[in-house]
Formats: C-alpha cells, sequence, structure tokens
C-alpha cells in the first residue's frame, strides 16, 4: 500500500512519518504541507528526525503516487485533500478534529464515491473506550450524573476535543439524548443544583499533555470512572497507518476505528 501524509511538519505529521516505517505492507511515497511551507523540498525522514527516506516535502500533490491518504491537519486543508482524493479515487483517513456539521456533511458526501476512514481518535484503547461507555451508559441509565473531562496540550486549537465530543455522542445516544441539547461546557457562578439528564464537559489546556480523557459517571454511593490516558502521539499514529492498511481494501463508504477493529 502506498501511503501520503498530508501535515508531515506537524507533531502528528512527523510521528506518522515514523509509524508508517513500522508499518507492515506500507510505502510512505508522498509527503505533503500547505502552499509555500518552509519545509517543502525537506527529505521527509530527516524531517522527522530519522534518516533519510528519499521523499521531499511537497506543496503539490499528485494522487498519481499514493492509494490511501493520511489526513491530521485542519478542517479546511483537510477537506481539500478529501476533494483530491474524491476527484482521483483514492482512498483517505481523516483524523483532523473540529469539523462543524457542514463540513461533516461534505466528508460522508464524499464517502458515497470512495472509502474514508473518519475518527475523532484512532488509538486503539480509545476506541476500546468507546465500546465500554456504550455498555455503561445502557447499564447505569438515568441513575447517574455523566460528566467528561479532558487535557490537551497548550496548542491544541479546539476545544472540547474531538474526542471528547465523541464520547458525550456515544453516552448521549446510549441514554436517547440529544447532545446539542444536553451538553453543559463549563460552569460558574451560582449554577444551582445539577440537572441530572445533562451531560458535562470540562476541558484544561496546559503545557504538553498527549491526550487525557476520563468520562465520570457519578450515583449515590459509589461512581465509575472509564480513563485513557495517552502517553505518546505514536499511539495515534500507530492507529492511523493500521486504519489506511484496512480501508485500502473497502469499498466506497463513511467508517470509524470502530469498524477498522471490528467492535462493531
Amino acid at each position: 500500500m502506498r501511503v501520503a501524509i498530508h501535515g508531515v511538519a506537524g507533531r502528528m505529521g512527523r510521528s506518522l512519518v515514523e509509524a508508517s516505517q513500522a508499518s507492515p505492507n506500507t510505502l510512505l511515497t508522498a509527503a505533503l504541507e500547505s502552499l509555500g511551507h518552509p519545509a517543502v523540498g525537506t527529505d521527509v525522514g530527516i524531517l522527522a528526525g530519522m534518516n533519510a527516506l528519499g521523499v521531499l516535502v511537497t506543496d503539490t500533490p499528485n494522487a498519481d503516487f499514493f492509494d490511501v491518504l493520511v489526513d491530521f491537519t485542519r478542517p479546511e486543508p483537510s477537506l481539500s485533500a478529501l476533494d483530491l482524493c474524491r476527484t482521483a479515487g483514492k482512498a483517505m483517513v481523516i483524523g483532523t478534529t473540529g469539523f462543524d456539521a457542514t463540513q461533516k456533511t461534505c466528508i460522508a458526501a464524499a464517502a458515497r464515491e470512495i472509502p474514508v476512514v473518519f475518527s475523532p481518535n484512532m488509538s486503539v484503547g480509545v476506541n476500546l473506550c468507546f465500546k465500554l461507555l456504550d455498555l455503561a451508559a445502557r447499564v447505569l441509565g438515568d441513575t447517574v450524573d455523566v460528566e467528561i473531562l479532558e487535557a490537551h496540550h497548550r496548542m491544541k486549537v479546539d476545544a472540547p476535543s474531538g474526542t471528547a465530543l465523541h464520547m458525550g455522542e456515544i453516552v448521549a445516544a446510549a441514554l436517547n439524548r440529544d447532545l446539542a441539547t444536553c451538553a453543559v461546557y463549563g460552569r460558574e457562578g451560582t449554577i444551582g443544583a445539577r440537572d441530572r439528564s445533562t451531560i458535562g464537559f470540562s476541558t484544561l489546556r496546559a503545557g504538553d499533555i498527549v491526550g487525557d480523557h476520563t468520562v465520570l459517571f457519578a450515583a449515590l454511593g459509589e461512581r465509575i470512572e472509564i480513563t485513557h490516558r495517552a502517553s505518546s502521539r505514536m499511539t495515534f499514529a500507530t492507529g492511523a497507518m493500521r486504519a489506511a492498511r484496512w480501508v485500502s481494501e473497502q469499498p466506497p463508504g463513511l467508517y470509524d476505528m470502530q469498524d477498522v477493529l471490528g467492535l462493531r
């Protein structure tokens, strides 16, 4: 499988380059960055702190050089890459977060023509947590208060994280709630007693935290916490390469890591 990485100069991009070298049956053939980026023309291996790989960073992507494009950038450049893949009939793995509803609709439309893995978190462990959250919410029902806490590095631009929001969506669906109307994002001042039908979110941004997520189910006399802590971006990069190998053999459709891992 020939893979292109979009956003190779970023922290996740460099981890993806490293993960591609350890991924079986995977050949990194294209390293993509934004127009005029200072990294253009640099060997992507050197950029990632490794030995030279003979692949230069480019800002003029050519779909003839890859089978699957892996994207961890921002919503706008991610959608541009999606258009390239859609036109060329190539598969795509999207790990970017922060899409609005209209942008998500564009992804779904493209997935009717090409295979797309779109997941807010590529970690195997996080996706196992998604499965556990659904089970916990169905068992506990409306007898608990639900709070979601997440922490990331100081450079992360969207909040709450895409992973935290997806956790909220899973819990809300299991409890037959609409997250758009039951979510509470932070609290301040005299707020009164907590409404049990709400799902609370708390966000921390500090230092170099890779990614911590906890979902708290709190009842009277006991509480259950489901937590995932990432200590390295390689957990996401390795999962993304696993998704790339998987999606390269799939028909057009919109998939996520639950599909890749066989957890449905």
